[in-house]
């Protein structure tokens, strides 16, 4: 089967990694020089620590080699988002939004639809922030992904509409260019 794989960015696991660094060397230096107030080394501390948590998260996503975006004829697979693949036959459109500088394309399904996830507090208080954004309630995350948000949305309400055949066709094309 066709397939077309969305991975994470090198170039933005390495921009996090490199934004990161400048900030802890701060952190460091207030912690170290001899001048330093007590308010100057609590500083340092929580700078070096904040940003500190960037060099983890950054080497996982430069080392991730998991495909984060999976379209295929029968849908679509974000990790992130869904345990499954969602079915082009259950979106019914697509848009993109941009909230803060972070991208996403919203998938809208069908009301009974229900996405294989445990119903805990923080998924309520999440659905609830989803709805204030615009959102719904399956979000394609792109934050992590060097590909333009339009062109992806046009692909995929394409890929909704599409026959079987032309779903074929479709990502043959796109692989191509």
């Amino acid at each position: 089967m066709t397939e077309i794989k969305l991975y994470k960015s090198k170039i933005k696991a390495l921009k996090m990694y490199l934004r990161a660094v400048p900030f802890i060397l701060c952190g460091i230096w207030l912690i170290t020089r001899a001048e330093s107030s007590e308010t100057d080394r609590i500083m340092g501390w929580v700078g070096t620590c904040f940003f500190g948590l960037a060099i983890p998260f950054s080497l996982y996503h430069l080392f991730d080699k998991r495909p984060q975006v999976i379209i295929n004829e029968i849908g679509i697979f974000d990790r992130t988002t869904h345990n499954e693949f969602i079915n082009w036959e259950i979106i019914k459109d697509a848009y993109p939004i941009n909230i803060h500088g972070q991208h996403f394309i919203c998938l809208s399904v069908p009301e009974d639809f229900k996405p294989s996830r445990k119903k805990s507090r923080l998924y309520k208080g999440l659905a609830k922030l989803n709805e204030m954004t615009g959102a719904q309630e399956l979000n394609i995350q792109l934050g992590q992904l060097d590909i333009d948000p339009i062109k992806l949305t046009e692909f995929i309400i394409a890929m909704t509409h599409a026959d079987k055949n032309k779903k074929k066709e479709l990502i043959t094309k796109a692989i191509q260019h």
